[in-house]
């Protein structure tokens, strides 16, 4: 089996290569492999940054690959909605159970499991304590920009495009881009992209918010590892708390997302890289009787991440 995810380390920064010639498209192997990689950024205090782009210079993903569904869809039976509701809540609990994921995934309920492994590995990420960035180098539809939507920013090359085009095969989008498209960009924005299915094209996306920026395509991937480096240094169990709240709690009644935010905060205080660095803090102020802000070679240590490194060297 060729592998489909490609990576190399840079630093505290992990690039993942999506690679599966001739069309770049999103397949069952390509998530699982995914999977592996939110699993190996989480545990190693190495990586900071986990950079997916497309090892295509003219497409980061094609979408996800219809054949796949479609053979999932003829293996089988028809479910009303209510069906499926119940079917993934029963495919849920007894995949949890031993040796029930590999009986499953010889019975008609495999596309249930692929489909639950593809939102499972999009919600680790961002949950993740190391920062998901896409560079998205020319263009990506359907799962590729779920995939996306699921990092936490994102870049695209100008001129590229991207959309969100389920609906002209007679399907919904399925990994996620109903619910994290809409809570990006708005309901409105959202359901014209989905309904029309039309291609957004750079300037739209950067304009609505679907992407974090541009870059030109001959400098791409060097610009976004530029933001990466810099992004690389962060305290990795307070970059998880901020998004869990940012993502899951901005979502929640008001008073249930400030209780979210709070119980990040006290658990972060009693981290001790948390209390190095605000020590640190403390005693330049002491020491030079003015703001770490106030130098200028100081605040780029600040913003660099570098002022009261969190991490061995």
């Amino acid at each position: 089996m060729v592998q489909q995810v490609k990576t190399e380390q840079v630093g505290r920064v992990l690039i993942a290569r999506l690679d599966n010639p001739p069309y770049a498209l999103m397949t069952t192997q390509m998530v699982a492999e995914l999977d592996a990689i939110v699993d190996r950024a989480d545990s190693d205090d190495g990586i900071g940054v986990v950079v997916i782009t497309g090892a295509r210079p003219d497409r980061f993903l094609a979408h996800f690959d219809v054949r796949e569904l479609l053979q999932a869809a003829q293996g089988a039976p028809a479910l009303s909605e209510s069906q499926a509701h119940a079917a993934l809540r029963v495919a849920s609990r007894a995949s949890s159970l031993p040796g029930a994921r590999v009986l499953l995934a010889h019975s008609p309920a495999r596309g249930v499991l692929d489909l639950q492994l593809m939102h499972k590995v999009l919600l680790k990420i961002g949950r993740s304590g190391a920062i998901f960035i896409a560079a998205i180098n020319g263009e990506t539809a359907g799962g590729g920009l779920e995939l996306s939507l699921a990092c936490d920013l994102r870049y695209l090359t100008e001129g590229g495009e991207l959309a969100q085009p389920e609906v002209l095969l007679g399907f919904p989008p399925g990994g996620g881009g109903t619910q994290r498209l809409t809570r990006l960009i708005g309901r409105a924005a959202a359901l014209e992209i989905m309904l029309t299915a039309r291609v957004v094209p750079a300037d739209e996306a950067l304009r609505i918010g679907l992407v974090t920026g541009l870059f030109p395509a001959d400098r791409f991937l060097d610009e976004v590892l530029k933001v990466a480096n810099s992004l690389a240094t962060r305290f990795k169990p307070a970059v998880g708390v901020i998004k869990r709240a940012a993502l899951e709690g901005a979502s929640q009644p008001l008073e249930a997302g400030l209780l979210l935010e709070q119980a990040g905060l006290l658990a972060m205080l009693g981290e001790k890289g948390a209390q190095q660095s605000m020590k640190t803090y403390v005693d330049y102020i002491d020491e030079h009787g003015a703001m770490p802000s106030d130098d200028p070679e100081v605040r780029k240590q600040l913003l660099g991440g570098t002022f009261a490194p969190f991490y061995p060297h």
